[in-house]
């Protein structure tokens, strides 16, 4: 029995079953192979964490809009692109604006003209409508025209205030800016009308508001609407419950704590536009803080601040209008007047890894996730990573810039006529590091400026700098061939008697609000963004990578 069991067992080794063996022996070694690859592929899957777009240049922030990579950061004083950056106008509306042969030319009637040379100037009239707006497009040939609004009495007889919307010719952002002017007006003994001079910007301050049920004034067509439009009145006042009634009926998503404050302003938006887009996923009103925390990298006491109103850095108007927003402090006003009459509910998340999508069918009134005191897990923007990102979007379009800041960028650039070019010189603490940039110092030098400008800029130019250079007469050797232009020059833009100073003292509760470093930088970025020409430190003026040395290769992926 033995011998004839081995034989049996030996038989599948017969020469007429080898073929047959083979095939099965590869095929598991296939199946092995697949396999171990498989297993591979989820090992690599599941460990891999894609590069964070917000460590690129701003160049690359396009991507980051719609990326899904994981949300880290670290300490970053540059200004953050917002909404109104990504905007493109609608080319339509952009072609669409006045021309001088559109304008009528104004004839003086001689028949009507006696005892009329004395009197005063009728700024109602359209002989008179039609002549300021002449003088503007003549007088303003680098921007374009597409509103002016009525003329109103200026400050005495001989002057009309006239407010027009418009854009640079060369303009590469979609925002429209509005101007005010004083027009100081002449009527000679046939009663020819002439303009004498057109003040400086913002002059014709009795033209800024519309008045009510005042008759359109004259356009080819109505721009975009979803445009921003800075120079306009800001109306940043608080949304407000209309009713018990409606407050009892919202739904309502508030973040509590956490370890976001007092960071930088990239991090603040991330965290914040996490919250808004699990809102607006939720079909909730956010509740969100107003009150910031500046960091220490933005101020002059080197200390972070606090109290610092949502409202100076950032458009609150068209973020109240554009989305379903509160202020915390009204919300929670309301909600101990009415949560237990009205028998409102509160539903607590203390866990970042709960996702949205498992919010979804929550009925309670408040959904409120509070965050912890261990960091990195307690930051805003956890809510949004993994799963949750190719659901929840982050809803940049809703962020624009402060209006009250950006006015004070089109100030800068109407008086330099929108026609200068920029060019934007990084130093300080990088330019004293030579092991991180070694070259930095030397490129930026005045003679090594001159010596790469000169091919890129025409001599006698208006020439903006934005820099981080303290002492703006290290830059006195450039004067020799361009008009040179900072940021200090036009401090009265920001001073105490200027409109940025009484409305933002009006919003601060009275108190004067500082122009702080974050300011500074966002409207110094913003001038230079309005160049015709910009020269770039990184790109044009040293070979040295903009995050140190060896880096250039990963800012440019």
């Amino acid at each position: 029995m033995l011998g004839r069991s081995a034989l049996s067992r030996t038989g599948s080794f017969r020469p007429e079953n080898l073929g047959q063996n083979a095939m099965v022996m590869i095929g598991n070694l296939c199946f092995t192979l697949f396999v171990i690859g498989v297993l591979i592929f989820t090992i690599i899957a599941a460990t891999y964490e894609p590069e964070d777009p917000l460590f690129h240049p701003s160049t690359k922030i396009t991507t980051f809009l719609t990326s899904t990579s994981n949300a880290t950061f670290k300490s970053d004083n540059s200004v953050v692109k917002t909404g109104e950056d990504f905007m493109r106008p609608n080319e339509t509306a952009i072609a669409a604006f006045i021309n001088i042969t559109d304008v009528q030319n104004p004839t003086p009637d001689s028949t009507e003209c006696e005892g009329g040379v004395d009197q005063p100037i009728d700024c109602s009239d359209p002989d008179v409508f039609h002549l300021m707006m002449r003088a503007a497009i003549e007088v303003f040939r680098d921007i374009h025209f597409y509103r002016f609004g009525k003329p109103v009495r200026g400050s005495n007889e001989s002057t009309c205030d006239m407010a027009w919307r418009f854009r640079p010719k060369e303009g590469k952002t979609a925002s429209f800016y509005k101007d005010y002017r004083r027009f100081v007006i002449s009527k000679s003994e046939n009663c020819t009308l002439s303009v004498l001079g057109i003040g400086d910007y913002h002059t014709g301050v009795n033209a800024r508001k519309k008045k009510r049920n005042q008759k359109p004034g004259f356009q080819k067509q109505e721009p975009a609407a979803t445009l921003p439009v800075v120079g306009e009145v800001v109306n940043d006042s608080l949304p407000v419950v209309e009713s018990e009634g409606s407050f009892s009926q919202g739904k309502y998503l508030v973040y509590i704590g956490g370890g976001d404050r007092c960071k930088s302003m990239n991090h603040y938006l991330w965290s914040f536009l996490c919250a808004l887009g699990e809102a607006q996923y939720l079909n909730r009103t956010l509740i969100m803080d107003l009150s910031l925390c500046l960091s220490s990298i933005y101020t002059k006491s080197n200390r972070d601040e606090e109290g610092k109103d949502f409202r100076l850095y950032f458009d609150f108007e068209h973020l109240k209008e554009s989305a379903s927003v509160l202020d915390q402090a009204q919300f929670w006003s309301d909600w101990n007047k009415w949560q237990k009459k009205d028998g409102l509910n509160l539903h607590l998340v203390e866990d970042f890894r709960i996702t949205p999508m498992k919010l979804a069918e929550v009925k309670d009134a408040l959904i409120m996730r509070k965050f912890g005191s261990v960091e990195p897990d307690n930051y805003w923007y956890r809510v949004c990573e993994g799963e949750t990102e190719s659901v929840v979007q982050r809803p940049w379009h809703l962020i624009w810039k402060s209006k009250r800041l950006m006015d004070i960028v089109s100030g800068i650039a109407s008086r330099l006529n929108w026609d200068f070019d920029s060019v934007h010189v990084v130093r300080g603490e990088k330019a004293r590091n030579r092991d991180l940039w070694p070259n930095l110092d030397t490129d930026t030098s005045p003679d090594a400026l001159l010596s790469s400008l000169q091919e890129k800029i025409e001599d006698g130019r208006n020439l903006y700098i934005a820099t981080n250079e303290p002492d703006t007469s290290f830059f006195d050797p450039l004067k020799d061939k361009y008009s040179t232009h900072f940021l200090d020059d036009y401090k009265d833009l920001w001073d105490e008697k200027s409109d940025w100073y009484t409305e933002t003292t009006k919003l601060n509760n009275e108190a004067p609000v500082q122009f702080d470093g974050y300011m500074r930088i966002s409207v110094d970025t913003e001038v230079f963004l309005r160049g015709k020409k910009q020269i770039e430190t990184f790109n044009d003026l040293t070979s040295d990578c903009k995050d140190g040395i060896n880096t250039c290769s990963t800012a440019a992926s």
